[in-house]
């Protein structure tokens, strides 16, 4: 496939068993951008509902469906995208990252791009100020917060929704980190970012595919890009455990010693803290090792042409 010319702005989009909601997504940009928006839809293996680039060329956009071989995940379909953008399409300014289904709202994105007007931002990423999500997920997602600042050092508040300069496009698209978790990869990569405040739309159409474990993995997925970060704090605080543990059977000796211990406590107490020594000293070593074969990886980026099946292209042209 040759490189070809499209409008400055793109906007990359994850497709999975939704063809209709992505069709509303089609014509909502179209009536808000009009012909400047050049679409790139990516498949991701649809088997009930799969997506041609009909649904493109009905909204009067420009664009390409990127059908994969096989399901890959919402994450890595993005990356697949991002990919595919920086390859194929020429000139590009700004790409949005938005999902099918509407809760991303296609006119909000204007609040998106409009930070880009200064030149020290790389990254606008939408936080959103209103959920309709049930009590377990906004729980769920209060832990999952707290253990990613505990665990990494980071904050994370933002999802995919996002715009991207095209020095950010160009940065992301060889981290391999990107298919695994797009905003910890926005993170780990150390661009301008800003926050941009928006309220989530309602579903176009179907129900959400993700369920409750498929949410945990993708926030574990999130703590998998820091790695290194996690396994330096985890082996923290196994090794400051341990040397609690041997105080605390230095102290038992003292006491035992000194007869304030009374039978039988001396040899619980000690047995109890030579576990603890042992199992978090050997907990210390395990995360080390490991932080030095994190460290030791030089992971390349996927090659992203595997997997996909066909490209389909269109040009704009508004019927009638």
């Amino acid at each position: 496939m040759s490189t070809v010319p499209h409008p400055s702005l793109v906007v990359v989009t994850p497709v999975y068993e939704d063809a209709v909601a992505a069709g509303q997504l089609f014509r909502d940009l179209a009536a808000a951008f009009g012909d400047r928006v050049y679409v790139v839809a990516v498949d991701d293996g649809s088997v009930r509902q799969p997506l041609d680039a009909g649904p493109i060329a009905a909204a009067g956009l420009a664009g390409a469906v990127i059908t994969l071989k096989r399901n890959v995940g919402h994450q890595r379909a993005i990356a697949i995208g991002l990919g595919y953008v920086v390859d194929r399409l020429a000139d590009v300014r700004h790409v949005v990252v938005m999902d099918a289904d509407g809760e991303d709202v296609p006119t909000a994105a204007r609040e998106l791009l409009r930070p880009f007007d200064s030149d020290e931002i790389d990254v606008v990423v939408a936080q959103r100020k209103r959920r309709v999500e049930t009590l377990r997920f906004r729980a769920f997602y209060l832990v999952y917060k707290w253990l990613f600042r505990v665990l990494t050092g980071r904050e994370i508040s933002f999802g995919n929704h996002m715009a991207l300069s095209s020095a950010a496009l160009r940065r992301l698209a060889i981290m391999p980190e990107l298919g695994i978790h797009v905003a910890a990869a926005v993170l780990l990569s150390k661009l301008r970012m800003v926050t941009c405040p928006l309220d989530r739309g309602p579903r176009y159409a179907g129900q959400s595919k993700m369920n409750f474990v498929s949410l945990a993995l993708h926030g574990f997925r999130g703590l998998m890009v820091f790695a290194e970060d996690v396994l330096v704090r985890v082996g923290a605080v196994c090794a400051l455990v341990a040397s609690l543990a041997v105080l605390g059977g230095l102290a038992a000796i003292v006491l035992k010693f000194l007869g304030y211990a009374t039978p039988g406590w001396f040899s619980i107490a000690l047995g109890i803290l030579l576990l603890v020594f042992l199992q978090t000293g050997t907990l210390t070593l395990m995360t080390l090792m490991l932080t030095g074969v994190v460290r030791s990886e030089s992971l390349l980026p996927i090659d992203y042409e595997v997997l996909i099946d066909r490209v389909e292209h269109v040009s704009a042209a508004r019927p009638g």
